[in-house]
């Protein structure tokens, strides 16, 4: 037999060693939970996209609503003597840019012209856009069609939320016959092109903004609603809704507040890039003259106008183009983080 091991106790605790400054052991740290709202913010804030849209979102609502009133001029004010004007920034003017003066094209060369020096008053008129050739002042217009397309982002959204939604949720949660009846519905409404529905109403109704608005009322919510559909259909016969049903929970209120709850991250994330195509299919119905009527002004209806005088006045057709382009861009990119934010499979484990 062997020999057993006598070998000393304080030997054998020799043998190991503790792990740790001054042989101190490493109680665990408990670090403050943060809220479901400052865990988006943070996330948010590191997609440096979505601070930029966010940002530049916040500065096209704020001139569109101060815009008009700082300018000083009307948005349908035609201004005798003041056609086709550059534009004429003051303190920029003194570094020579913005100044007001323009080259013109001849048929003998180039000719510098500055109308803010040969009409009366001029040397205290100033349009920091300039004006169109009806004398109109493009800053006014442009902030005041910039209104017009973020009524539209607000229709957008509010139908999308309030019918998309609805109609996708109670066509998946009840399925069947129901379900049935409800996609043929909307596939035969989605098979009809934008184009032809607005059109069909502004042979009913006057041309204007209620037609753009119906027309995006009847069609842009389809999308939203294949959405809602989709994720209900997945979580309808989970653990928590059986749980809620057996409980006696009414229908509505599993969709509402059980159901709901769990999905709206992807219902904010659709909506949000619903808002650039609404947008973008107004400027669009304006551009080939379906859409706001005149003097009232859009971003679409002026980018159409000033289209006219591209070869001869480029700034015309400048703000518009440029305010479009950011608004849209945008809302793409603040979308675009929100998903990341938002998105379960985008998270940090």
């Amino acid at each position: 037999m062997d020999k057993p091991l006598n070998r000393p106790i304080q030997q054998t605790l020799n043998d190991f060693s503790f792990i740790g400054q001054d042989n101190v052991r490493v109680m665990d740290e408990v670090y403050e939970e943060d809220s479901f709202w400052k865990q988006l913010v943070k996330r948010i804030a590191k997609n440096k996209g979505s601070v930029f849209g966010f940002v530049t979102i916040t500065l096209i609502i704020f001139m569109a609503l101060v815009g008009p009133m700082i300018s000083g001029y009307e948005f349908d004010e035609q201004i005798a003597g003041h056609e086709s004007m550059a534009p004429r920034i003051p303190v920029l003017e003194n570094f020579g840019i913005f100044d007001g003066s323009e080259t013109l094209k001849t048929s003998t060369g180039e000719l510098v012209v500055n109308k803010y020096e040969t009409i009366e008053g001029g040397e205290d008129a100033y349009h920091w856009f300039g004006t169109d050739v009806l004398g109109r002042d493009l800053f006014t217009r442009t902030w005041v069609g910039t209104r017009i397309s973020l009524y539209i982002a607000l229709v957008a959204v509010i139908v999308d939320v309030f019918i998309g939604m609805s109609y996708g949720m109670i066509s998946g949660y009840y399925g069947g016959k129901v379900d049935n009846a409800m996609q043929r519905s909307v596939e035969v409404l989605n098979g009809i092109p934008n184009l032809v529905v607005v059109t069909l109403l502004i042979i009913v109704l006057k041309p204007g903004l209620m037609s753009i608005t119906l027309a995006i009322a009847i069609t842009g919510w389809i999308g939203m609603s294949r959405v809602s559909r989709a994720s209900m259909l997945k979580l309808k016969e989970s653990e928590y809704v059986l749980a809620a049903r057996t409980m006696g929970a009414k229908d509505m209120t599993i969709m509402y507040k059980e159901i709901l709850p769990n999905i709206f991250s992807q219902l904010l994330i659709m909506s949000m890039f619903s808002i650039p195509n609404a947008i973008f299919t107004e400027a669009f119905l304006a551009f080939v003259g379906i859409g706001i009527p005149v003097p009232m002004a859009s971003l679409g209806s002026l980018i159409s106008e000033n289209f006219k005088s591209l070869t001869t006045h480029f700034y015309m057709i400048v703000p518009p183009v440029l305010v479009l382009a950011l608004l849209m861009l945008s809302f793409n990119l603040l979308a675009d983080g929100l998903r990341d934010a938002l998105d379960p499979t985008m998270k940090e484990v």
